[in-house]
């Protein structure tokens, strides 16, 4: 009787335990593994949790964290990015005195980086004297056959173009008193206004050539 009542309750034992085993495969996934977290729509996945094509880390595959860390850092935190060039905005703009030689007027053209962040100029500014009007006077500038230079501006420096031509009293040329000289960086479209102090320029005749050479780090003073 003894051996049969243990035989009874062993048998029963097993039952229970297939009747468990029986329970918990009927919550996996039909192929022998457990079933994803469920994550309701709007809610956030639980933390720790595997993206799709990532890792423990929330990182995209193959994408290291560090990566993924400097992603979400907030663009106020980051430090604004070199190397760009110089926008209109960002300059402000100005005339140099006169240096002149040998029959010719020559002025430096500044343009200096007042923005925060790190830029650069390369080549040519574009020029224009204008009268009140913003009519333009005399000739667009011929460019001088100098290899132009990227110049490197952090906040605050300067760069300079040197703009010439010859006194119109030596070369005989006609001439008009401008307003200003519009200037606009390279590759930009808006110009900068700067009020035009120096006189007469030459505006009409074979000398009223206007001659600009390139950027050169400095104000060119």
């Amino acid at each position: 009787m003894t051996n049969r009542s243990l035989g009874v309750r062993r048998a029963a034992l097993l039952a229970s335990a297939v009747a468990v085993l029986g329970l918990l495969a009927g919550c996996g996934s039909g192929d022998g593994t457990a079933s994803a977290p469920r994550t309701e729509s709007g809610t956030a996945a639980p933390s720790g949790s595997v993206t799709a094509g990532g890792d423990s880390t929330g990182a995209p595959s193959g994408v290291p964290t560090d990566a993924v860390s400097n992603s979400l850092t907030p663009s106020a935190s980051r430090s604004p990015v070199s190397g760009t060039r110089c926008h209109t905005f960002e300059l402000s703009a100005s005339v140099g005195r006169n240096n002149p030689g040998a029959g010719q007027e020559n002025f430096p053209v500044v343009l200096t980086n007042r923005s925060s962040r790190t830029c650069t100029l390369h080549g040519y500014p574009g020029t224009a004297f204008v009268d009140a009007s913003g009519k333009q006077l005399g000739p667009d500038p011929e460019r001088s056959s100098a290899g132009p230079e990227t110049v490197t501006l952090a906040p605050g420096r300067s760069a300079w173009a040197g703009l010439s031509f010859a006194n119109p009293e030596v070369s005989g040329a006609g001439t008009a008193t401008p307003a200003a000289l519009l200037v606009t960086p390279p590759d930009e479209e808006d110009p900068l206004k700067v009020t035009w102090r120096a006189g007469e320029v030459p505006v009409s005749g074979t000398e009223a050539s206007v001659r600009l050479i390139p950027f050169s780090p400095g104000t060119g003073a």
